[in-house]
């Protein structure tokens, strides 16, 4: 009987666990999970923000009795090292836990700035059930709050914040809203559209300074002072892999893995928001920090740990934003390829744009705002490297024919598999 332990009990943990005990029903399974609360969805917390659901509505299985019905040990505690030679894990508390396998699913930390007065009451990040109810408390109707950040996370946040009711303004240092998963253009017109909903917004600007005061008085690059009486730092995520410095498991940016995400320690797999895996847009090793990519990485590094081979046919960058009612996506490669060509085609005033990216006669990468149709079909191209053969030049001069090209030339390849079905959001 082997023991399994992972570390971390996000989606990619649980899932992870519920497979193992699926396919090996006497091995023994420990979770590990830093916080006091039952394992639960981050991805809930805005949902929890603006009251479609109690904090019970972001655990990840409702039952109480779920995890010790099929006999997963629930641990309490955080990984302080991992001693592979040892097949051993030290907890925080002093407490070790040795295995046979081991998958480090601890997930991403939210990035705390070097701002002086970061630390202050009334400074939050929003990443844990604890951070929001500290947020619920601060963010009444009409109270005046700055949030650092508009990334992915820091949009979604403030979708939360706006349904509050609160005074709301957003700082971010690129040029543009979104800027990791837009181009100029469709993070310009996100900020326009934000902008029309009542949010401040002030790009290319950096918070120099937090004082203490009632309320708060945050100094910008700008030389603007403003008052809050809530800040919230938003400003990005890195994998939580710290604990693995001392050790010999291999880490760039994220845990590196294989196609069976085990890392350079036969054993020792990761998966979800630390896990660096192949991406064969970019033909690089990426960390994709989604939920769908986590998921499945769980489910592959599961099967492999308990003896059964599977294999992760890639990770691509995937990502769809509703932003006060505007969606957004970005696929694959979305900056463009050197050498490659780029169309693009914008409706200023219904807040549209298309963009796509081209490698050869294949699109490499997208950007869209306010498409709901058929958006599938562009993942599809993206994902599925799809010749466009004589459909480029089309493309080239109207990009919104996307949908079209996509059954035209996945069907003719035998590499359509229902996108146009799928993808309406």
């Amino acid at each position: 009987m082997r023991h399994h332990v992972i570390l971390g009990a996000g989606p990619a943990g649980v899932i992870a666990a519920e497979t193992i005990r699926k396919h090996a029903p006497h091995d023994r399974v420990t979770l590990v999970g830093d916080e006091p609360e039952p394992p639960y969805s981050r991805m809930a917390i805005p949902y929890l923000l603006v009251g479609n659901i109690d904090e019970r509505g972001t655990y990840l299985r409702k039952h109480p009795g779920h995890y010790a019905a099929l006999g997963i040990d629930c641990v309490a505690g955080r990984a302080t090292a991992v001693d592979t030679q040892a097949c051993r894990v030290t907890l925080h508390d002093g407490r070790t836990l040795e295995y046979d396998r081991l998958l480090l699913a601890t997930g991403s930390r939210p990035v705390k700035p070097p701002i002086p007065g970061v630390t202050l009451p009334g400074v939050h990040h929003c990443w844990t059930l604890a951070d929001a109810r500290a947020i619920q408390a601060l963010a009444k109707p009409g109270a005046r709050v700055l949030q650092l950040g508009a990334g992915f996370i820091g949009c979604i946040i403030m979708e939360a914040l706006k349904q509050r009711g609160v005074q709301l303004t957003v700082v971010e240092m690129g040029d543009r809203m979104v800027p990791r998963m837009m181009g100029p253009t469709a993070g310009g017109m996100i900020r326009h559209w934000c902008e029309r909903q009542g949010v401040r917004v002030l790009t290319q600007t950096r918070i120099e300074a937090i004082e203490r005061a009632a309320p708060l008085r945050v100094r910008l690059s700008d030389g603007q002072h403003v008052e809050a009486d809530l800040v919230i730092i938003a400003a990005g995520v890195k994998p939580a892999i710290e604990f693995l410095q001392a050790s010999d498991i291999r880490c760039l940016q994220g845990v590196l893995t294989d196609e069976h995400m085990q890392t350079n320690v036969p054993g020792v797999y990761a998966a979800g928001d630390c896990a660096e895996a192949f991406d064969k847009v970019s033909g690089t090793t990426i960390v994709s920090a989604i939920q769908p990519n986590a998921a499945e990485q769980a489910r592959v590094a599961a099967l492999n740990m308990v003896g059964l081979r599977a294999e992760l046919r890639g990770v691509t960058q995937i990502n769809v934003l509703d932003t006060l009612g505007l969606i957004s996506t970005s696929f694959g490669h979305w900056q463009g390829v050197p050498g490659g060509e780029r169309a693009e085609v914008v409706d200023e005033v219904h807040h549209k744009v298309v963009s796509l990216a081209f490698n050869g006669d294949r699109v490499v990468g997208c950007n869209t705002v306010g498409w709901t149709d058929h958006v599938g079909a562009l993942r599809g191209l993206v994902e599925g490297q799809v010749r466009l053969g004589a459909w480029k030049e089309a493309l080239l001069r109207d990009p919104t024919q996307f949908a079209a090209a996509y059954l035209a030339c996945a069907q003719s390849q035998h590499r359509w598999s229902g996108a146009l079905d799928g993808g309406r959001r």
